[in-house]
């Protein structure tokens, strides 16, 4: 129940952080760009400020996984600010978590994991959920350039996924990811242009930083050694449908058939998922 707890929590930070970036993004005004890095930034700086609070050494910040963390970190940042310059958000939600399930599932078995059939099953009608939640309406069209951000954007979060299964210090291997991945950030950030600046997207982008991504991260690294690697994939679909659900609680979105049956499959895949854990 306790890694249940973190896990539920830690998607719910996931979740609390798309809908910032959608606040500070397409509702205040701000450049994709200037948000991810003023989100990093104030992630970096609250990580720290824990870090140099606690009595534990210092963490090491200089060492190959948190470089690799960094480089990650920075790449997801930058691939999926990008792509929703050009990229439907559901259409972009779609390819981002598509791309980070096969991914993971395919790791697990390059390591020559045995994944459970209810696995790929569960896997399966959560991912059809998020089809249907998510597939826009209408005609597709699919910019190239977006697509391809925000597949790399899903390459880089499944290797960051992946890199947290090794460390022993969440915390300390998050505020040492967030301080490398800033300087990259503002250098894409810099190169593409700084735009307008609203103060009230400033503050969104600092609350998104320093909470949901600062201390969502530093917790999903806390969960994710005791989760079996596939797991840790399939728990990320719920985090549209618990995005999605807090529209309609919070942002006065309309609750749908569509969204209630799509929310059914997500979750009673990632149970189905469960059961075969157990």
């Amino acid at each position: 129940m306790r890694l249940f707890a973190l896990v539920a929590l830690t998607m719910c930070a996931f979740a609390a952080n798309s809908i910032l970036n959608r606040i500070g993004v397409a509702l205040q005004g701000m450049d994709p760009m200037d948000f991810a890095t003023i989100r990093t930034g104030a992630g970096a700086a609250m990580l720290w400020v824990l870090v140099m609070a606690r009595k534990a050494p210092r963490p090491e910040v200089f060492t190959a996984r948190r470089c690799a963390g960094a480089l990650a970190l920075a790449i997801y940042m930058v691939g999926f600010s990008l792509a929703y310059i050009t990229l439907d958000a559901g259409l972009g939600a779609l390819i981002l978590f598509g791309v980070l399930q096969i991914l993971i599932f395919g790791w697990a078995v390059f390591e020559g994991g045995r994944i459970p059939l209810l696995r790929w099953v569960g896997a399966a009608i959560a991912l059809a959920g998020l089809c249907v939640l998510l597939w826009p309406n209408g005609d597709i069209t699919v910019p190239i350039g977006g697509a391809i951000s925000m597949t790399v954007a899903g390459a880089a979060w499944a290797a960051y996924t992946l890199l947290g299964r090794a460390e022993a210090d969440p915390l300390g291997a998050t505020a040492s990811n967030f301080l490398l991945c800033l300087p990259l950030v503002a250098v894409v950030m810099i190169a593409t242009g700084i735009g307008g600046m609203p103060a009230p997207a400033i503050f969104t982008a600092i609350i998104a930083g320093a909470i949901t991504s600062g201390l969502g991260y530093a917790l999903w690294y806390r969960a994710l050694p005791a989760l079996p690697t596939t797991i840790a994939g399939i728990a990320q679909l719920s985090v549209p449908v618990i995005a999605v659900t807090a529209g309609v609680l919070f942002l006065g979105e309309p609750l749908t058939p569509r969204l209630i049956a799509a929310g059914t499959l997500v979750l009673g895949g990632i149970a189905v998922s469960l059961i075969a854990r157990r």
